[in-house]
Parts: C-alpha cells; sequence; structure tokens
C-alpha cells in the first residue's frame, strides 16, 4: 500500500492523470493474463504433440519400437526370404480387380502410418478369417476376412493393426528379445550340481510364458497403433471395435473356436475396452468418416464368385469317388421302374 501511495504521489506531483495509471495496471493485468493463458497453451500443445505414440499428427515423424538389434535391410531381407517359402505352399488370388483395390487399401493406410519400409500387399486364398504380415512389409489378406467384413472400416481396420505390427517391428524385436533371453541362459551353463540343473529347467520353462507375454504385448501395441492409423486415413475407428464385438459375438455362439487362433492376442472383451478407451481420449473426433464404398460391395460380390468357382472346380479335380444319383426313373417292360444308374443282378440260366 505505501509502494502504490508513492506512486501515486509522484504521479499528482508530475501531472499524469489517475485515469492513466489505472490503465497502465489493467494493461499489466491483461498482460499477465494473457502470458498465462499462452504459457497454458504451449503447455496444453506440449502434452498433445510431444511427438509420442499417443500423439496422432506426429505419425509419420515418431518412431515406435524397442530394442532391435536388426537393421531395415535385414529385415526386408528375411521378410522376402519367408514370403518365397511361404507362396509355394499358398494358393493366391489372382484377380487383378480384387488385388488392386486391397493393394489400394493398404497403401494408403501405409501412408498414414509410421512403418519405415515399403509394402508388398496380396491376397490369399482362404477361408480362414485372418490376416498376416511378415517382416519387412510383406502382407497378406485372406480372402476369408474380406467375405467376413461388412464394411470396408473393418476391413482396414484389421489391416491396419498388422501393418502396425511391421511399423513396430514387432518381428525383429520379438528375435531380439529371444536372443537376449538365450543370453542370460549362459551363465547357468557355468553353475554346476544339482542346482544348476534345476536353474536350467526353471529358465525352459519359464521361456515360453515370456514370450507369450511379449506377444500379448505386441498385439495390443498393434490395437493401440492400428487404430490411429485407420483414423488418420479417415475411417471410422469404430468399426474396429466393431469387428471385434463379432469377434466375441462367434466365440459366444461357438466356444472355444477362437481360443486356439487368438492364443497370443489378449482377450476379446478386453481388447474392445482398451480400443473404445482410446477412441474417447486420443482420438479427437471428426464430423465425418469413411465407413464403406459401393466399390467395396463390388469387389466382395466378385470375390465370393471366384471363390465359389474355385470350390467347384476343386469338387471337379477331387480324386475322392463321388455318388450321383439321377432324378428320372425308367420303366422297364415287366413295369418295375429302376434308377438308370442303379446296377441291376441278372440270374444266369443252370
Amino acid at each position: 500500500m505505501r509502494t502504490r501511495a508513492l506512486f501515486l504521489s509522484l504521479a499528482l506531483a508530475l501531472g499524469t492523470s489517475l485515469p492513466l495509471l489505472a490503465q497502465d495496471d489493467n494493461n499489466q493485468d491483461k498482460t499477465a493474463g494473457d502470458q498465462s493463458q499462452s504459457d497454458q497453451a504451449k503447455k496444453d500443445q506440449k502434452i498433445k504433440h510431444d511427438g509420442g505414440k499417443n500423439d496422432v499428427d506426429a505419425i509419420g515423424n515418431r518412431k515406435v519400437g524397442g530394442v532391435d538389434w536388426y537393421s531395415l535391410e535385414k529385415e526386408v531381407r528375411m521378410g522376402k526370404e519367408y514370403s518365397m517359402q511361404l507362396e509355394q505352399s499358398m494358393r493366391m488370388v489372382q484377380d487383378p480387380v480384387v488385388n488392386e483395390y486391397i493393394n489400394r487399401i493398404g497403401q494408403n493406410l501405409v501412408r498414414n502410418s509410421d512403418a519405415k519400409v515399403p509394402f508388398t500387399i496380396k491376397v490369399v486364398d482362404s477361408d480362414e478369417v485372418n490376416a498376416f504380415a511378415l517382416p519387412g512389409g510383406f502382407f497378406y489378406v485372406n480372402s476369408g476376412l474380406i467375405l467376413a467384413a461388412d464394411e470396408e472400416a473393418e476391413l482396414a481396420g484389421v489391416m491396419a493393426h498388422e501393418i502396425a505390427h511391421v511399423a513396430a517391428r514387432h518381428a525383429t524385436r520379438g528375435a531380439t528379445k529371444s536372443e537376449l533371453a538365450n543370453i542370460m541362459t549362459i551363465p547357468l551353463i557355468f553353475v554346476g550340481g544339482g542346482i544348476g540343473y534345476a536353474a536350467r529347467q526353471a529358465v525352459g520353462i519359464g521361456l515360453p510364458l515370456t514370450f507369450m507375454k511379449f506377444s500379448r504385448g505386441f498385439e495390443a501395441e498393434a490395437d493401440y497403433l492400428g487404430l490411429q492409423y485407420m483414423y488418420k486415413s479417415g475411417y471410422d475407428p469404430n468399426a474396429f471395435v466393431a469387428f471385434f464385438e463379432k469377434l466375441e459375438a462367434q466365440e459366444k455362439k461357438k466356444p472355444g473356436t477362437l481360443s486356439k487362433a487368438f492364443a497370443s492376442h489378449p482377450q476379446t472383451p478386453d481388447r474392445i475396452q482398451k480400443s473404445q478407451e482410446e477412441i474417447a481420449t486420443i482420438l479427437p473426433a471428426r464430423e465425418q468418416y469413411i465407413v464403406s464404398t459401393s466399390e467395396f460391395d463390388q469387389v466382395k460380390a466378385r470375390l465370393a464368385a471366384i471363390e465359389n468357382r474355385h470350390k467347384v472346380e476343386d469338387q471337379k479335380d477331387s480324386n475322392k469317388p463321388t455318388l450321383r444319383r439321377t432324378a428320372s426313373n425308367t420303366s422297364s417292360k415287366d413295369g418295375d421302374k429302376k434308377d438308370d444308374d442303379r446296377p441291376t443282378l441278372k440270374r444266369r440260366d443252370q
């Protein structure tokens, strides 16, 4: 108060008006308020755009992954070798329209991801509802997945999940962890006696459980990143949740049908919950999303026709004996009705 009174006296002595002094005080308060708001805005901006896994705007310019002993070049070479081996034992869908459409969806997702390698995307002729990606961007989509999806966004969600595996380099990170785990067992070799044997046995039992945990963690991370990639590409992220709800309904209808195929995946209800939380907290709401397209329906119908034709051809080429019964019957001279293809017995005169 004494300080303010001193300034007032000085202002009167210099002929400065009191309203002007009050205005200066108001300007100082306003400047302080603006500075506070600016600091808060910068703080919010830093939290939102920190380049981390939660920063959707930084997709493509951020590094996702962890400890990895493999270079990108080695990862691509490894994936190419695996893909050549696999394609020798798989039947591929050769239709150019189906392949071009699936490749276009996939490449759009890749452009909106953190992947650092080019992708080669092909369609596998398989009824299994699945898709899988090899190291280095060699990506395969089963025809069963395309036919099971009700919307393009559902298909894109599963594809984004697999692209996330490659972007986060889960294959080579898993191999690195495997090598690290093996290195950790080396000192046990030099432990003699029963204690050393027991320790080796314990480690041998524990390793598969550890790797299963790694795999479940990778699947959860692929869910997390895949949601961001499909959102960045313009798709409705809720379609990802809808797909898992289908899996959950299928599991309830036929318990155990998914347990083997998804043994390394987190439980479906848990994945649904985690995905819903991410959509609500990480992904800003948009006015419009891509849900489906007329092209999706056309390609799906085309693929269904191809699959049906393949099934008919497979039945014709089968070496298994088949039984055929004609619908029409003929009458014999004695009035008995006999099927054309039914064998007859004739008594030989003695």
